[in-house]
């Protein structure tokens, strides 16, 4: 369906957010989103596209489900959307860190690979056996 309609079906919105309609069934049963629903069909809003849209966005910057429900509960209690986007620059703040840490973790266990596979090589050198090829 068009962004423009006042309805989705699961497979318009899986298909526009490339997730599967499981992950979107997932969300749901998580009370992040609340379709309509027509018999067993579900019909989601422009409301539901806008919350799936920022909980998937959530999801990439390392959000977790607990704190997207937390920002979509203060954009719903707020209109001016004050408390969201200071809980969220908080959110992205602890994200940012935990990666950065993330980061110096991976710096420090690539330089213990490295020191470790020169001291292999050093090993077979001094063995006179050649090191083989990647």
């Amino acid at each position: 369906m068009d962004k423009a309609q006042d309805a989705f079906s699961i497979a318009d919105l899986a298909r526009e957010f490339s997730v599967t309609p499981r992950a979107i069934r997932f969300y749901e049963d998580k009370g992040l989103i609340a379709p309509a629903r027509d018999g067993l069909r579900r019909i989601y809003s422009p409301r539901d596209r806008v919350r799936l849209k920022l909980i998937l966005r959530g999801k990439r910057l390392g959000f977790t489900l607990r704190e997207i429900q937390e920002i979509i509960d203060l954009y719903d209690a707020e209109p001016t959307g004050e408390a969201q986007l200071r809980r969220l620059i908080a959110s992205c703040q602890r994200s940012r860190a935990a990666l950065r840490q993330q980061l110096d973790d991976i710096q420090v266990t690539l330089e213990e690979i490295d020191a470790v596979e020169s001291q292999c090589s050093r090993i077979l050198e001094d063995l006179n056996l050649p090191p083989k090829a990647d």
